[in-house]
């Protein structure tokens, strides 16, 4: 594997001080039943995936209590059963770019292994429990605040969606600013047909422009307005 472990702890806001915990949230069962026919003994990330879907659990709930103190409990559960889905710990993992850190078996490997959903998802909540088993459950709580839980918001109070409408958000800042309406355009569509990857470009103005990647074009989007509003925002527009 090539790819060099101190970019990844960089991404990650975390500086293992055991870089062992690290490797081993990073290896998959493939590459260590290989290592086991060739002699060798080590240990896969299962358990630290076990752990930290438990960590994951636990900081969402408390994170979620307390930004949204008001709301009911079915409401909050709705609210934490998307940020703790595969798909949500998916978009995490391709933020990071982690496939290209994790440690394959050679079959593996070849069958697409680095860009694997499951695969990808439950390295995210391996790696939040080597984070814990570093440093304790304060390094493993910064990095889900950060990149889990993020600029999360919840919808208005009589929304369907689990989070905020970023385009019409965007949309109505346009107009405040007497500035034409975004233009989205999908830029790149990776992946197979029933494992998408897509790429959305959002412009406003000529001043304004951004890109975000997403397994739907609407959830890529979403994104690509939220950080077009984020830039706004930290220049006081």
């Amino acid at each position: 594997m090539s790819a060099d472990l101190d970019v990844l702890e960089r991404s990650l806001g975390h500086k293992f001080r055991n870089r062992e915990l690290l490797e081993r949230a990073l290896t998959h069962k493939s590459r260590i039943y290989e290592k086991s026919v060739e002699g060798h003994t080590a240990t896969d990330n299962e358990q630290l995936e076990f752990l930290g879907d438990a960590i994951l659990g636990f900081v969402v709930s408390e994170c979620l209590v307390r930004r949204f103190a008001s709301y009911p409990e079915g409401r909050l559960s709705k609210l934490k059963a998307h940020l703790v889905s595969a798909a949500r710990l998916h978009e995490v993992a391709q933020a990071l770019d982690l496939g290209e850190y994790l440690f394959l078996g050679r079959g593996e490997e070849m069958s697409g292994g680095r860009e694997k959903k499951a695969l990808l998802s439950d390295a995210v909540e391996a790696l939040i429990a080597a984070m814990h088993l570093d440093a304790g459950l304060e390094a493993a709580r910064q990095f889900i605040e950060l990149r889990v839980v993020g600029g999360f918001e919840a919808a208005d109070e009589g929304g369907d969606s689990a989070v905020t409408d970023y385009k019409s958000a965007l949309q109505e800042t346009a107009q405040a600013l007497k500035l034409p309406p975004p233009r989205y355009v999908i830029v790149a569509e990776e992946g197979p047909e029933h494992s998408k990857t897509f790429t959305v470009e959002v412009r406003l103005g000529k001043e304004w422009a951004s890109q975000a990647q997403g397994l739907s074009k609407k959830s890529a989007g979403q994104s690509a307005a939220r950080q077009i509003l984020q830039q706004l925002a930290e220049l006081g527009r």
